[in-house]
């Protein structure tokens, strides 16, 4: 049969499976998607099911277009009448003919993120609640979880009950409910919860989907929550002939409501079902399959499958453990400079981290080498909200007449100073030809509403207090004296949103990138920092949909590269420190890490690091478990440190009589170092040491026992040494 060429015995298994409920086990990269769709066109050809009779649900509208391109291809006819698209998407189609059986207008409004926060602004003036006061944004996330968990107000009461911030979130829940109904208004979850209520208030509503659909497809049924379980039991429930695809091993959105249960207890919630495996993998060597399974099969709620490839085995997948984190970024950059030799492009590269802080240090490196690259499923790090507003807050204390910075952040965090309040004084300050701040310290803003004067003389105080300060701390501290005198952390600490604790981090990250700046430049000013930053965003701006990849691990999902980076396989970064005490959460870190080991097609390399850079503090970092449970499957390229082997070359002096000096030094006796470099060196000299490499001098410092020489080696990170002791010569 046509439709069957080209797939293999257990992909035609598959296909070929149709009076009984099936889960295809569908490893990564198995051709899950081309099964699926095969699977479609078969029913359809062989007159098992019209085009209107098949519902197929996927997970993003991409997925549902390529599925009704594929089938089109396949059976050469038009099939845009196919009922293949998103949960929402057929929830919706259903609601507009039906809602009305449930007290809605046909023609009901769905609300997004800002129309929601625009109700729940109108229902807090109403009960005369300040704004500022409440975390909207967070309300807006319990909401989601009451209706999903199918307890609504119970819920918010038993959940948030002690958190003081969170007082209110019930007797605003009920008032968010009346004015979504009164307006005749759906949010993206009601979409689902209102079809399971018309189904389950309607029963013939409910069989007349049932009977019309005779088969239905779900695709990545490991990602299925509560409510869409639901949806597909109802679904099924008159002819039997679901076919879910998805793979268990990689389940990584648990914290997205995703049951992983939905996808293991497949048999016992649709009896008479069959299984098929599909565990030829089509995509990577042999190498990188065998670490994704050694590491795969230590999770312990799972169904056993392992991948396998008729490919031979291919490169070595490499790990490397290093000293630092700016030397992982060295080291990554230095990979991909070979592979760029090796005949490989940069879009063929992808860096993969586990949090989003971690993209600051590559992003660096791969400027200052001069490649491109474009961050997949978020921002660059400097053009992420949190980084924009600091920055801005430096801005204005080195620079009062930046109103565009001014302008960011006089109301950030919340201090009620409106974009009425702030355009009045952008006008009266036009008026005086003065800046805004200028305006905020000689105008008469005591002229203004008590309250409005009141919060801008506090706004205009931390200014002041912080332009003074400025000049009495060294650079790092000061930012994070900034970042607590403008209240800006204390907010993101409060709130409970999950995006908001990616913020800390972030913000941790951007610390420390001040913190290395301070190391490396001599008499570091934030003025300085300022102009460099300033200098690197500007080339950041310009997105490259081509060059190298960088992204979490949960945005690589669906993704392939030829070559991948794995980075910062370190206990309680990878897997998270979270997760670590909890048994459900270890494995979901361990499927994460599955499913960025079988992103890689060719080459795969997996690096750690002993310290990492948090806040502008150095932190010790144990090997992550996931690398123990790789060995046997790795090249492990770690050098083992010998301490006093590279203090001796870095010195240039036996250990012997480094410990005669000492004896002599003790009794008075003062011995002058011996010079080993007679050479003159300047910044940005290109030079070589025997242990290290080659490297670039970033510092060159006046001590009072001899100067000071810094220098970044391309593979060893940043090294200090004494300059006349220091074994380097010109490259």
């Amino acid at each position: 049969m046509e439709l069957l060429k080209g797939l293999n015995e257990k992909q035609k298994e598959a296909v070929l499976c149709c009076d009984r409920p099936l889960l295809i086990l569908a490893g990564a990269g198995s051709g899950k998607t081309k099964v699926l769709t095969t699977k479609i066109a078969y029913i359809i050809e062989n007159n098992l099911a019209s085009k209107y009779e098949i519902l197929a649900i996927t997970f993003t509208n991409k997925a549902a277009t390529e599925m009704k391109d594929r089938v089109s291809r396949l059976l050469k006819e038009d099939v845009s009448s196919l009922w293949i698209g998103t949960f929402h998407s057929i929830c919706t189609r259903i609601l507009r003919r039906e809602i009305s059986h449930i007290g809605y207008s046909n023609n009901f409004t769905i609300y997004d993120r800002t129309d929601q926060q625009s109700l729940v602004k109108e229902i807090l003036k109403e009960k005369a609640i300040e704004v500022k006061s409440f975390q909207i944004n967070g309300f807006l996330a319990a909401v989601s979880n009451a209706k999903n968990s199918g307890e609504g107000k119970f819920y918010i009461e038993d959940f948030y009950s002690n958190i003081p911030s969170a007082r209110k979130y019930g007797e605003i829940y009920e008032s968010y409910i009346q004015k979504m109904k009164e307006y005749n208004a759906l949010d993206f979850d009601d979409l689902i919860l209102k079809t399971l209520e018309l189904f389950k208030e309607n029963k013939d509503i409910a069989e007349k989907y049932s009977d019309r659909f005779k088969y239905v497809f779900v695709d990545e049924y490991q990602d299925t929550n509560k409510t869409q379980y639901e949806l597909v039991r109802y679904f099924s429930k008159s002819h039997g002939n679901v076919c879910v695809v998805g793979d268990g091993d990689q389940s990584i959105y648990g914290w997205r409501g995703a049951d992983i249960s939905n996808i293991l207890n497949f048999e016992k919630d649709f009896k008479k079902s069959d299984i098929v495996l599909l565990e030829e993998n089509y995509r990577s060597t042999k190498n990188i399959l065998d670490v994704a399974n050694k590491v795969i099969k230590n999770n312990e709620n799972r169904k056993d499958k392992a991948l396998w490839t008729s490919k031979k085995g291919g490169d070595e997948v490499i790990y490397k453990r290093v000293s630092s984190d700016y030397e992982e970024a060295s080291m990554v950059i230095n990979w991909i400079e070979h592979m760029r030799y090796n005949d490989y492009k940069f879009d063929d590269m992808a860096i993969l981290y586990r949090t989003n802080a971690q993209s600051r240090l590559f992003e660096e490196a791969l400027m200052k080498a001069g490649i491109n690259y474009h961050v997949v499923g978020g921002l660059k790090f400097y053009d992420r909200k949190e980084i924009k507003d600091l920055i801005s807050y430096l801005k204005i204390i080195v620079n009062p007449s930046d109103n565009i910075a001014l302008k960011r952040i006089i109301n950030v965090p919340k201090r009620s100073i409106g974009n009425v309040t702030v355009n009045k004084i952008e006008t009266a300050a036009n008026n005086m030809s003065l800046s805004i701040y200028d305006y905020l310290l000689h105008g008469d803003i005591e002229s203004m509403p008590v309250k409005t004067s009141k919060n801008l003389i506090k706004f205009r105080d931390i200014i002041e207090n912080l332009k003074v300060e400025k000049e009495n701390m060294p650079l790092t501290e000061f930012v994070e004296y900034t970042l607590e005198k403008t209240g800006y952390l204390h907010s993101l600490e409060e709130s409970t949103l999950r995006e908001d604790k990616t913020r800390i981090e972030n913000l941790g990250a951007f610390i420390s990138a001040i913190g290395d700046y301070e190391t490396m430049t001599e008499n570091a000013t934030l003025e300085d920092y300022l102009s460099s930053v300033s200098l690197l965003s500007d080339v950041d701006k310009t997105e490259e949909s081509s060059g190298v990849s960088l992204m979490t691990m949960h945005a690589a999902k669906g993704l392939e590269y030829k070559v991948v980076f794995l980075t910062g396989m370190e206990e309680g970064l990878f897997p998270s420190e979270r997760s670590i005490s909890e048994r459900d959460g270890l494995e979901e870190e361990r499927r994460l890490c599955y499913v960025g080991v079988t992103r890689a097609e060719e080459k795969l390399f997996i690096t750690s690091s002993k310290t990492r850079r948090v806040f502008g503090r150095t932190t010790a970092n144990k090997e992550s478990r996931f690398i123990k449970e790789m060995q046997d499957t790795i090249k492990n390229e770690s050098v083992k440190e010998d301490v006093e082997v590279n203090f001796r070359e870095s010195y240039g002096e036996s250990v012997e009589n480094m410990k005669e000096d000492l004896k002599k030094n003790l009794l008075g006796t003062k011995k002058e170092p011996k010079s080993i470099n007679k050479e003159q060196f300047q910044m940005s000299d290109k030079v070589k040491h025997k242990a290290f490499g080659i490297g670039t001098i970033i510092s060159i410092k006046d001590e009072s026992e001899g100067d000071e020489v810094i220098i970044a080696f391309d593979s060893k990170g940043v090294k200090k040494f004494k300059k006349s002791l220091a074994p380097i010569t010109k490259a």
